[in-house]
């Protein structure tokens, strides 16, 4: 589909500063350096790849904006000097400074040297191109000459704002019709209580390798999955971190595609956690939820957010998809991503960063977490959006892995 899709309009306001800002990260780790020349070829296939895009308006009322085919890119960035491994989650979080999925660049690939050994290369993109599975796809592409689905041209700009007015008044009649229900009060932003321009990091993160056997071995012997088992973990970073509810509500996004393509193909569900859920459990729990995924309320068209203004927009969808956790099991990578060239990854991690977050206007989100698989290991990759945690994302992992008998190697 050349036009942008709700959750791609959702998370293009999001990066104009209305709603909380998301870009994607993939992260390579290697035993030894990888030179710029590489760095270059893996750069100039991304640069014509499906992330090689950008954000056209248009100006008939009611159009849906459309994707346009661009070259323009951020150089590869490759740090002049080696950074220590404890520092490498901070330059991490900074490669998602000045993305532009409108004027553009969108996307950018950068690497740097570690001083204990080794490189780590980054791919960051506005998550108003991609879906963590589309970036996947996307360093597949570039990697391993994957072939992709070609967008299908739409329609006129006067034949998609028809079509759009169509479905929008069509489904807002219907909805009336039937009598809308009362709409909920939408979360507020949070506001970290040091918000008065302190120099205190507003996200911390941690990634940390599993066996693959050993999650699996935990995940049956608790009558698990390995996905309720990654929830399971989260929640009790949560609950360890100091909140104080009796339940904890958790977003997960579900990929919805038919086919391999670099967008933002993906529906949201939830389920309520109790302290007294076990993998089991929430192996349920979330089963049930697959099969009813969040939608407009009340029946009202979801294509009503594109026709009108975006201030309004944003107001009818804030908060929507955010809970007290996010549980995003990116799944199982390809193959092709265990090497940047002739350099064996000895990790891989996907996740999302929050590049110009403001401590005034932290989401309801409170902690995210992102599981992949490649060959014979999990990465559970954290971010902690609550500023004021006791406790580091990092040691929260670690303690939760610990009570189930698991333990990981930290990047």
């Amino acid at each position: 589909m050349d036009r942008l899709s709700v959750v791609d309009e959702m998370f293009l306001r999001a990066h104009r500063g209305m709603g909380t800002p998301i870009a994607l990260q993939g992260l390579w780790r290697t035993a030894d350096p990888v030179d710029r020349e590489l760095l270059e070829r893996i750069h100039a296939a991304l640069r014509t790849g499906p992330l090689g895009r950008r954000v056209i308006r248009s100006r008939v009322p009611g159009a849906r904006p459309r994707w346009q085919t661009t070259e323009w890119a951020h150089p590869p960035a490759l740090t002049e000097t080696a950074i220590p491994a404890a520092a490498l989650l901070d330059w991490a979080d900074a490669q998602g400074d000045d993305l532009d999925p409108e004027i553009g660049p969108g996307w950018r690939v950068s690497a740097t040297e570690l001083l204990e050994g080794g490189c780590v290369m980054s791919l960051t993109c506005s998550h108003a191109l991609a879906d963590g599975r589309a970036l996947t796809l996307a360093i597949d592409h570039a990697l391993a000459g994957t072939p992709l689905a070609a967008p299908v041209a739409g329609h006129t700009d006067w034949a998609d704002a028809r079509r759009q007015w169509t479905t929008v008044i069509g489904g807002t009649a219907r909805a009336l019709r039937r009598g809308l229900p009362k709409r909920p009060e939408p979360p507020r932003d949070r506001t970290a209580p040091w918000s008065d321009g302190r120099s205190v990091p507003v996200t911390r993160s941690a990634i940390t390798q599993v066996s693959a056997r050993d999650w699996n071995r935990v995940a049956v012997a608790h009558d698990g999955t390995a996905n309720s088992l990654f929830v399971h973990v989260i929640a009790n970073m949560l609950w360890d971190s100091g909140f104080q509810e009796s339940t904890i509500t958790a977003s997960l996004p579900v990929d919805t595609r038919d086919e391999p393509r670099v967008d933002n193909d993906m529906a949201m569900t939830e389920i309520v956690i109790t302290r007294d859920d076990t993998p089991a459990t929430l192996r349920h729990k979330a089963r049930t939820a697959y099969e009813h995924r969040m939608t407009s309320p009340g029946g009202i068209p979801e294509e009503l957010l594109q026709v009108i203004p975006d201030r309004w927009a944003y107001a009818l969808a804030k908060g929507a998809g955010e809970r007290d956790i996010l549980c995003s099991n990116i799944g199982t990578l390809p193959d092709s991503l265990l090497s940047l060239g002739p350099h064996p990854c000895t990790g891989v991690a996907a996740r999302a960063i929050h590049p110009g977050l403001r401590p005034d206007r932290l989401p309801r989100t409170r902690l995210s977490g992102y599981l992949t698989r490649i060959a014979d290991s999990y990465t559970l990759s954290v971010v902690s959006l609550d500023p004021d945690a006791a406790h580091s994302p990092a040691a929260l992992a670690d303690k939760a892995l610990a009570d189930l008998g698991l333990t990981g190697t930290r990047w």
